[in-house]
């Protein structure tokens, strides 16, 4: 199903008061859980192993199988956190950004795409909220437009580095929470608002806004959506990211395009100089 739910619709009047949107990430904008979309990456950059890459896709498998509960998810995290104790943030950051084009460009969906956009026309503010790391998070809200970002986090040490602990986890009832506490913060009407996502996880979330929609949701969600009278919608069309948002150039672009150029030139130069030499005249000898 395409976006334009029935109630975006109706709602796409002259917006009076403050309304927003509210979008979980993995699987309701990306066709893919965020960070095991980046797991080749950071297994070619030397942060993880290729068999810890194997069991966080396995891990995957089951999730899209089972679902999600709160065992599971606390598993995934405390694993995860492990793994990325004494992992420089700055470094991190700048890896995700830099190769946002190569791993999340490819996966987000149109259909996503679509209905930021009409929000936006509508007047309403754009937020994405996630349990995936806000340096995950933060960069594709910012590419994406959106206002802002609700994300995990994780907390640093006074040089920079993850601890392995976690400042903010993002999940189940904690999203609903920082959603009120960013709505009483921006003056936002919650009962005029909608809230997206595709995991039973998140009820509080879409249970704390006035229009609640189900995508591509997981059965107890679906069940859930069915009960309640949600709107349920099926996103089914990524697209190359970069043929709808103007992405910015990062840095690894920028250094990949310097030493073409330089390389473009160097061969300008290199064939001038060929040229110049098949001009010159050439001594005449054994004359006398």
């Amino acid at each position: 199903m395409r976006p334009g739910a029935t109630e975006l619709a109706r709602s796409s009047r002259s917006v009076s008061a403050v309304e927003a949107a509210f979008f979980d990430l993995d699987k309701t904008v990306i066709a893919k859980a965020s960070l095991l979309a980046y797991g080749r990456t950071l297994r070619r950059e030397g942060y993880i192993s290729r068999r810890l890459a194997v069991r966080a896709a396995l891990g995957q498998i089951v999730f899209r199988a089972f679902g999600a509960d709160d065992r599971r998810m606390a598993k995934v995290r405390e694993s995860t956190l492990r793994v990325t104790r004494g992992w420089d943030q700055a470094r991190l950051r700048a890896l995700v950004e830099d190769t946002l084009h190569e791993v999340i460009e490819p996966i987000v969906y149109d259909e996503a795409l679509d209905l930021i956009r009409a929000h936006r026309r509508a007047g309403r503010r754009v937020f994405l909220v996630s349990s995936s790391p806000a340096e995950i998070v933060d960069p594709l809200a910012n590419y994406l437009g959106a206002d802002g970002a609700i994300s995990t986090r994780a907390e640093v040490d006074d040089a920079g580095r993850y601890t392995g602990e976690v400042e903010f986890y993002a999940y189940g009832p904690s999203k609903a929470t920082a959603v009120r506490a960013l709505a009483a913060a921006q003056q936002i009407d919650l009962d005029r608002s909608f809230a997206y996502s595709d995991s039973a996880t998140d009820l509080p979330l879409l249970e704390c806004v006035g229009h609640p929609v189900a995508v591509n949701p997981d059965r107890e969600l679906r069940r859930a959506a069915a009960e309640r009278g949600w709107d349920v919608l099926l996103f089914d069309h990524p697209v190359p990211l970069g043929s709808r948002v103007a992405l910015p150039t990062t840095n690894r672009i920028v250094r990949l395009s310097l030493l073409i150029a330089g390389l473009a030139a160097l061969g300008l130069g290199v064939s001038a100089l060929t040229r110049s030499l098949r001009r010159r005249p050439r001594p005449v000898t054994g004359a006398g």
